[in-house]
């Protein structure tokens, strides 16, 4: 069986050197075009489109117009690049770009969408003959969308609980405070929860970069949550998250998780609505920006347009159990003051919409005696959200 798969495997790539350009398929949204079979036996270089907007394959939109951007790379002179608008089954046009002799082009064009399913494919071929297409697909729509959200939506918890370390002293609740709050997510709002108990540095971003190969949904959230100690070193002018294994006398701070670090790796993570809780000392420097709290949301709005709204605007945002300063790891079975804060709003909050929004959250929270802070990182939008919705 082994020998003859060999067999195969060989007879497969001597097809492929014999016709160099005429590759055949699709890898995610990466299409090859195999028909052009001139310039038999030579190997020939394909273009390379990377985009930049929209970031994810599959998003969606309340509005009706877009901007998409991408660049286009060639190892040799490009021939033609060209947009083309359809419903995955329909071609609606195509928009040929202007290029000038060369190597790179910078694609940035407005489009305009329609209500439903628009697929955006870029093509690009250089002069010779090696070409390729790359798409992506947004949902445009009221109705599309809370069709979408009502049915094809769901929330994950990765919650990050430290209490035992090898060179720091313990602390009593954050392992408590992550079970018990991973279970009422669990239990009321439907969310996947997993804990990670004591990481030490290389668990942590282990674990992150495993859910930055993940595949999610354009209405999936994600909740990342970071319980233990946290320090800030004046010196370097950024703040700690402590890991298991951290040396109390890290003049290099390596092994020490940076803010710094935590922000690009969970920015990174292909989920468009992502919220990271920290209930860490120092942690409001996670970001040098304190963004205020957000306005109110209008009344009128029923709950599958409000989620309509919320789940179609990228977010990054963080909530912090405190400043630049220490905060409490409270008394001992009974919760650190902020998670029993976060788990009181999860309990109580959401009020007869059974819809929880940072905002109502931080309400709970921001009269401790540690002032927390509500912020963005990232490429976060305007008035995006991260929405805990209660089982009905």
């Amino acid at each position: 069986m082994k020998k003859t798969n060999i067999v195969l495997a060989l007879l497969l790539l001597s097809f492929l050197h014999a016709y160099g350009q005429s590759f055949s398929g699709k890898t995610n949204a990466i299409f090859l075009n195999f028909k052009d079979t001139t310039n038999s036996g030579v190997t020939v270089s394909l273009p390379f489109i990377i985009w930049k907007s929209p970031h994810q394959d599959y998003t969606n939109s309340t509005s009706n117009s877009t901007v998409i951007e991408a660049n286009v790379l060639s190892s040799v002179e490009l021939k033609s690049v060209h947009i083309e608008i359809g419903d995955g089954a329909t071609p609606r046009g195509t928009k040929v770009l202007e290029i000038n002799h060369t190597w790179e082009y910078s694609v940035q064009q407005q489009v305009n969408l329609m209500d439903g399913l628009n697929v955006i494919e870029i093509v690009a071929e250089n002069i010779n003959g090696g070409k390729i297409a790359s798409s992506k697909s947004i949902l445009v729509g009221n109705t599309a969308l809370t069709n979408a959200v009502s049915i094809d939506r769901k929330d994950y918890a990765l919650l990050f609980a430290t209490d035992k370390y090898d060179n720091w002293t313990d602390l009593v609740n954050p392992v408590d405070d992550a079970y018990s709050i991973a279970k009422i997510l669990r239990e009321k709002y439907g969310f996947e929860t997993e804990i990670v108990e004591n990481p030490n540095l290389d668990d942590v971003f282990i674990k992150l970069g495993e859910y930055g190969q993940r595949k999610f949904k354009p209405q999936d959230q994600l909740l990342i949550f970071f319980a233990g100690h946290g320090y800030f070193d004046e010196n370097f002018g950024e703040g700690f998250v402590v890991a298991k294994n951290s040396l109390q006398n890290d003049k290099a701070k390596t092994t020490y998780i940076s803010h710094n670090r935590l922000r690009g790796v969970v920015s990174n993570i292909p989920n468009e609505h992502i919220f990271l809780a920290m209930d860490v000392c120092f942690g409001g420097t996670f970001d040098p920006v304190i963004a205020r709290a957000r306005g109110t949301e209008l009344d009128e709005a029923t709950s599958s347009e409000f989620l309509v709204r919320k789940l179609s605007r990228r977010t990054r945002k963080y909530l912090t159990s405190g400043g630049k300063e220490y905060v409490s790891d409270g008394i001992p079975g009974r919760h650190s003051p902020f998670a029993l804060k976060i788990l009181q709003a999860l309990s109580e909050g959401g009020g007869g919409d059974h819809i929880l929004t940072l905002s109502e959250l931080k309400a709970y929270v921001e009269k401790l005696k540690s002032e927390p802070r509500l912020g963005s990182f990232g490429d976060d939008k305007p008035d995006s959200d991260f929405v805990f919705v209660a089982k009905n």
